[in-house]
C-alpha cells in the first residue's frame, strides 16, 4: 500500500463504525488440521479439529462481508493484522458462529471485534484489523520495479 493512499482517503458514508456481521458454518473435513494443506506435513498427525488457520480465514470472509457494501468501486480490503484466540476444539460437522463489529475507522484502516462459537461454547475472540485498497493500485508493480 502506498503511504499517500492513507493520507487522502475518505470511506463513503455509509462505512461507519457499529457495522455487524454474523456468519456461521458447518465445519467440512477440509477444515480440519490434518488437511489444512498437503504442503505442510507437520499438520498431519494433528488432531481431527477445526483449524485455527481456518478459523482466521472464516473471520477474515466474515468482515470482507460487512463492509463489502459499503465500499466504492474498484476497492476491496485486504487483511493486516489478526489477534485471535482459539480457545477451544471443535469437530467436523458442528456449526460455527462468527460474529465481527467493526468498531474503529482511521483513514483506509478498519478494526473489528470478532468472535467464534460453536454449538457448545466460544472458541474464539479478539480483533482483526483491514485495510480498504484500491484494487488496480494495489495489484501494480513498485514503481521501478520491472515485471
Amino acid at each position: 500500500m502506498h503511504i499517500q493512499e492513507m493520507e487522502s482517503f475518505m470511506p463513503k458514508l455509509s462505512l461507519h463504525p457499529g457495522l455487524d456481521m454474523r456468519t456461521k458454518m458447518i465445519v467440512p473435513p477440509e477444515f480440519l488440521v490434518p488437511n489444512v494443506s498437503n504442503h505442510l506435513p507437520a499438520f498431519s498427525d494433528m488432531p481431527s479439529v477445526f483449524a485455527t488457520a481456518m478459523m482466521v480465514a472464516l473471520v477474515e470472509a466474515t468482515c470482507i462481508e460487512a463492509v463489502a457494501g459499503h465500499l466504492s468501486e474498484g476497492e476491496h480490503t485486504v487483511g493486516t493484522l489478526i489477534n485471535l484466540s482459539h480457545l477451544a476444539p471443535t469437530p467436523v460437522d458442528m456449526e460455527v458462529k462468527v460474529s465481527a463489529n467493526l468498531i474503529e475507522i482511521e483513514g483506509r484502516k478498519l478494526l473489528f471485534s470478532v468472535a467464534v462459537w460453536d454449538e457448545r461454547e466460544v472458541i474464539g475472540d479478539g480483533w482483526h484489523e483491514r485495510a480498504i485498497i484500491d484494487t488496480a493500485r494495489f495489484a501494480a508493480p513498485p514503481i521501478g520495479c520491472s515485471v
